[in-house]
């Protein structure tokens, strides 16, 4: 869906727009008129983030995750399935497990530790539609230090005050009490760094929580690379709160993700079978 740029265009979105003459559109998430609808586009979305975190590098043998909620049923989420490649899935491939671990859609077997974060992140947080969790290289380096995100350059201030860190590992997560604690940590935090882990993200769309996953680990790289070289300079409070208001909301995660899907969409319409 698009809307008129001098229309109601969102704060998010606005400041980011010059002049433009009347008539041209900006890209806005999308309205639907039926469910099945809604759960189509959510599992091409869903299918379309696995590629990218497949491009981007963050698989790591069976390891990493993202989940989006059904639309008719909250309490049930559409994930990989356990073992298959980040670069290969199809919106057709994916499963369908509810908050009690019970597989209802789909030929292959779930990620116990996907269900034992994913269903308490999500029934912790009505709000999230969709987490994002991998063992990419630079969350689980930085995750090691067992510090947060310092505002140091204007990415990383989407999450300034707005992520949190977990920093009661125990080994893989095959517990409830496990995913619990995790889902506390998060709070109402769009990320969480899980220490000796590795970054979860979430959003209210599949695009958000792929964005902020994305995003944090470059600034968890730039931080390591700042931190080796010297002593970064960090961005004042008042100024950090600012630009967070600027590309850190729920709106500004999703647009910044549209590049993303233009390319991956292009290059794997496969995905979409």
């Amino acid at each position: 869906m698009s809307t008129p740029l001098h229309s109601a265009l969102p704060s998010a979105l606005s400041a980011a727009v010059g002049p433009v003459p009347a008539g041209v559109t900006i890209p806005l998430p999308p309205t639907f008129d039926s469910v099945e609808a809604e759960r189509r586009y959510r599992k091409e979305q869903l299918a379309a983030g696995f590629r990218l975190f497949g491009r981007f590098g963050f698989s790591e043998g069976v390891a990493g995750h993202i989940t989006v909620r059904d639309p008719e049923h909250p309490d049930r989420f559409w994930v990989n399935p356990f073992g298959m490649s980040f670069n290969q899935i199809k919106a057709s491939d994916l499963i369908l497990v509810d908050h009690e671990g019970n597989l209802l859609h789909g030929e292959r077997p779930v990620n116990k530790a996907a269900f034992v974060i994913h269903s308490q992140v999500h029934a912790a947080r009505p709000d999230a539609v969709a987490a994002a969790h991998s063992h990419s290289l630079y969350g689980k380096a930085f995750s090691s230090l067992g510090i947060p995100l310092d505002p140091i350059t204007q990415d990383a201030c989407a999450f300034y005050e707005d992520h949190a860190l977990y920093s009661d590992y125990r080994g893989v997560a095959n517990e409830l009490e496990e995913g619990k604690r995790i889902a506390e940590a998060l709070g109402a935090c769009k990320a969480v760094i899980l220490q000796n882990h590795g970054l979860l993200t979430v959003g209210e769309s599949v695009a958000e929580a792929v964005w902020w996953f994305i995003t944090m680990e470059r600034s968890c790289q730039a931080q390591l690379l700042a931190m080796a070289a010297g002593t970064p300079k960090l961005i004042d409070h008042d100024t950090a709160l600012t630009t967070r208001a600027q590309i850190g909301s729920h709106l500004a995660g999703w647009f910044q993700a549209r590049p993303l899907w233009d390319q991956i969409t292009a290059s794997d319409p496969d995905l979409f079978d």
